[in-house]
């Protein structure tokens, strides 16, 4: 069995996108997972499969479309990818909240981190399909825009760390 997360993409609390976790879990477990859970309300589905990444994925996000009525896409890693994605964090100088890692599903190359506009105090990095931005000046007020960034799903690394932890103890 291996540990998974399935970061859904464009999840909130409320209003548009809105996904309660328990309906999340729900999704899961209809999909014949183990050892469900969520962590915390944006979207972080944790379970243990025997299935590949791929049918993973494929299967949460027939759930997903099927509860929103439009595919919506979620980013599939396992345990060890969670927790390598924490260990390799360029900007470690930085507080971990300030700090994204930004899931996509395809190897990033430098041409995405050329593409960025108005880039101010952020600083950017590629990771294992993954890119790290540090917003030294908060990201509330960051006008930083990346096109990759449209077709993947951000979490802090302090999450990342936590969902890291977690997965760990799962397998």
């Amino acid at each position: 069995m291996t540990a998974y997360v399935a970061l859904v993409r464009a999840v909130n609390v409320s209003g548009t996108g809105k996904l309660p976790k328990e309906e999340l879990k729900a999704m899961g477990e209809a999909c014949g997972f183990e050892n469900v859970r969520t962590f915390i309300n944006s979207g972080n589905l944790l379970f243990t499969s025997g299935l590949a990444e791929i049918t993973v994925k494929r299967w949460v996000e027939d759930k997903l479309a099927s509860f929103f009525g439009k595919p919506v896409p979620a980013f599939v890693r396992n345990g060890k990818e969670m927790a390598e994605v924490a260990k390799r964090n360029p900007f470690a100088d930085a507080r971990p909240n300030q700090v994204m890692a930004y899931f996509i599903d395809e190897k990033p190359v430098q041409a995405m981190i050329d593409e960025a506009r108005d880039v101010k105090e952020e600083r950017l990095a590629l990771g294992p399909r993954v890119i790290y931005i540090s917003y030294g000046g908060g990201i509330a007020d960051s006008k930083l825009k990346m096109p990759i960034l449209k077709r993947g799903t951000a979490r802090n690394l302090n999450s990342v760390a936590r969902m890291a932890e977690l997965l760990a103890g799962m397998e």
